[in-house]
């Protein structure tokens, strides 16, 4: 049974188990927010992690978990390996809609750095149902080839100082045919470590999945 509280999980892949960490808060929407952490990161992430609260604050449950297992990520090519991390998250979804007490949930993924494209990647297929979709910081030019097939209204926050992945950010918007938004964060860089730059995040990402998901 839920308790509404943090509790660690095990999300089964073939003949291995991934660790994630369920939050359901207790005033919970029935909307449950998925994180898909950039290359290198975990379920760990601080900067995910302060996100998580801030939305199970607003009444969204998050789930964070590991892409990989820690022998798999020994390998580095594994952190890159866009198919393999969108078969990961595919499953994670399916465990969640598999799973009794979660199956009526609505769910959306929030994508950081590569992750978005993992993210996005996997909002594509359309019998996962994802409602929406939030990417900070995000690559999305990595999965160029499903941005017009994404039917999940998108928001894509960039900070306003990280120059490159901006221009990549508003070349991919171009290509996203559902309901979309360019949110850039002035003065913060890639990481969103300046000053008050995350909470920004927190706020246009609680905002977004808040509309799409509840």
């Amino acid at each position: 049974m839920l308790n509404h509280e943090q509790q660690t999980i095990q999300i089964p892949i073939n003949s291995i188990s991934v660790e994630g960490i369920l939050t359901v808060p207790k005033n919970h929407t029935g909307s449950l927010v998925i994180f898909v952490h950039g290359s290198g990161s975990s379920r760990n992430s601080p900067r995910n992690d302060y996100v998580s609260k801030c939305l199970n604050k607003a009444g969204l449950s998050t789930l964070l978990f590991d892409l990989l297992t820690e022998k798999e990520d020994e390998i580095y090519e594994n952190r890159f390996d866009i198919p393999l991390l969108v078969e990961r998250i595919k499953v994670a979804t399916t465990w969640v809609k598999n799973h009794p007490e979660l199956k009526d949930f609505s769910v959306g993924y929030f994508g950081a750095s590569t992750g978005a494209a993992t993210a996005i990647e996997a909002a594509a297929d359309a019998d996962l149902g994802i409602k929406a979709v939030v990417s900070r910081g995000g690559r999305p030019d990595l999965a160029e080839n499903y941005l017009s097939k994404i039917s999940s209204p998108t928001l894509l926050i960039v900070g306003g100082n990280d120059d490159a992945v901006i221009d990549l950010n508003k070349s991919a918007f171009e290509k996203i045919s559902a309901k979309k938004e360019l949110s850039i964060v002035p003065g913060a860089t890639h990481l969103f470590e300046e000053p008050g730059a995350l909470e920004k995040v927190c706020e246009l990402s609680s905002s977004w999945f808040q509309k799409y998901l509840t």
